[in-house]
């Protein structure tokens, strides 16, 4: 992890600041931490380009993640309105995301340039900026909800240009024929000599599904295959940015076009949400099921990456004190999840992507986030910082009785949900920001 030596004063202002607000809290562990992961992503990860775009790295793998190289910049929405250089730098990470929706809308990472590193021997239409091709509904919501959370933080509209209009245009095409999945579909996606979870059923087609008014995912956030097709948080997340998509294109553009498409595309899949995406649970009553196939096959569980069931107030699909939202937290936060582990050190929600009984600091650092209290909130924070493994920094997953045991050391996504919960009960929330 090679850092660049010299942060942008505002940065290190807001460093400042919230080290003495949790000095205040008798939390020097937090507040170190809190720096050091705070910075990582602009210290270790970006590349500003010559066409004046920003290619971010996940952390120890050298591609470029459209979901995680948003969540890993979004923190810094927080610097943008005072900070042109942090404004500038985000608004070229929506460019680079706008140039690789552009090259394949079905992606979910990319090379920084056409050099066929990656995934190349997967059968699917690869080429050589893809590093990988699984497609996933929130790779496509991730980009629109930054370049929209920046308009509304800094006020401007550069970024929304006639290529991100495009781009709009061919996620709005590309999820009206994944509703319809089974006859109009042309992705494919088979990878040879792997783990179940990283290759799709019946040739590359996934498993059966049928028209709900969702639209289909062929992996989830983590990066595994759906079980069922009908990915439920992320398609609460689409319709979360089909109305940003709404907005921009009312206010900014004056295109009532792409407006009414967004517009009942966005409904089209909420009423699929919610007429196909609940179940009755025997003790809980009505909750959300993770994902559906529209055959009457629900799968009950979450998944610590985000869109996750956990992070639905979050996306800012609903608030926090919602009946429905309360009774599929109140599932998914229980060994009934069957992805959620207790033990000597912690508990909390790991993913089949991860070993058996490891945790995501993600989840909870989401946890956190959608917590009611200011309590619960530092709770998570002190036990985020009592199992860093005493590396300063955040892991992709650690074992509930050892986090000397983890995965990936060096995973900026983590480093930053970590900063937004910090962020968040310092008084600074960008989850206020999704919310208005």
């Amino acid at each position: 992890m090679r850092k660049t030596p010299v942060l942008p004063t505002s940065m290190s202002n807001l460093i400042h600041h919230v080290s003495n607000e949790l000095h205040k809290v008798e939390r020097p562990k937090l507040a170190a931490m809190f720096g050091e992961c705070f910075a990582n992503t602009f210290q270790t990860t970006i590349q500003q380009l010559e066409d004046d775009s920003t290619f971010v790295i996940t952390g120890d793998i050298p591609a470029m993640w459209l979901r995680d190289s948003s969540a890993q910049v979004r923190t810094y929405l927080l610097l943008a309105k005072e900070d042109p250089q942090i404004a500038d730098m985000i608004e070229g990470v929506v460019k680079r995301q706008v140039l690789y929706i552009g090259l394949d809308p079905y992606a979910n990472a990319f090379n920084k340039e056409p050099h066929g590193a990656g995934h190349q021997q997967d059968i699917t239409q690869m080429s050589p900026w893809i590093w990988e091709r699984k497609y996933e509904i929130d790779s496509l919501c991730y980009p629109i909800q930054l370049s929209y959370l920046l308009w509304k933080v800094t006020g401007r509209t550069t970024q929304f240009t006639d290529d991100f209009r495009s781009a709009a245009l061919s996620i709005l095409h590309l999820w009206r024929v994944e509703q319809e999945h089974e006859t109009q579909s042309p992705y494919r996606f088979q990878r040879l000599n792997c783990p179940p979870t990283d290759t799709l059923t019946r040739e590359g087609l996934g498993s059966e599904v049928s028209y709900t008014g969702m639209t289909w995912s062929g992996f989830r956030p983590s990066d595994d295959a759906c079980t069922y097709g009908y990915l439920v948080p992320s398609n609460m997340f689409a319709v979360v940015v089909l109305g940003y998509l709404v907005e921009i294109a009312n206010e900014v553009w004056q295109d009532t076009e792409v407006s009414k498409e967004a517009l009942r595309l966005a409904a089209e899949i909420r009423n699929g949400i919610e007429t196909s995406g609940i179940i009755q649970h025997p003790t809980l009553g009505a909750m959300y099921a993770y994902e559906t196939d529209g055959l009457g096959a629900y799968h009950l569980m979450d998944d610590a990456n985000v869109p996750s069931l956990l992070s639905i107030p979050y996306l800012g699909y609903t608030d926090i004190s919602d009946p429905m939202y309360q009774r599929t937290r109140n599932f998914v936060l229980s060994e009934a999840n069957p992805y959620y582990y207790k033990g000597k050190v912690a508990e909390g929600i790991g993913s089949p992507h991860t070993p058996e009984r490891y945790i995501w600091p993600i989840s909870l650092a989401v946890q956190g986030l959608t917590a009611s209290s200011r309590e619960e909130k530092l709770r998570l924070l002190d036990l985020l910082a009592d199992t860093d493994a005493g590396t300063g920094f955040m892991h992709e997953g650690f074992h509930v009785d050892d986090p000397a045991k983890f995965t990936r050391p060096w995973f900026s996504w983590a480093n930053a949900m970590f900063s937004e919960l910090v962020l968040d009960v310092c008084g600074h929330s960008i989850m206020k920001i999704v919310r208005t």
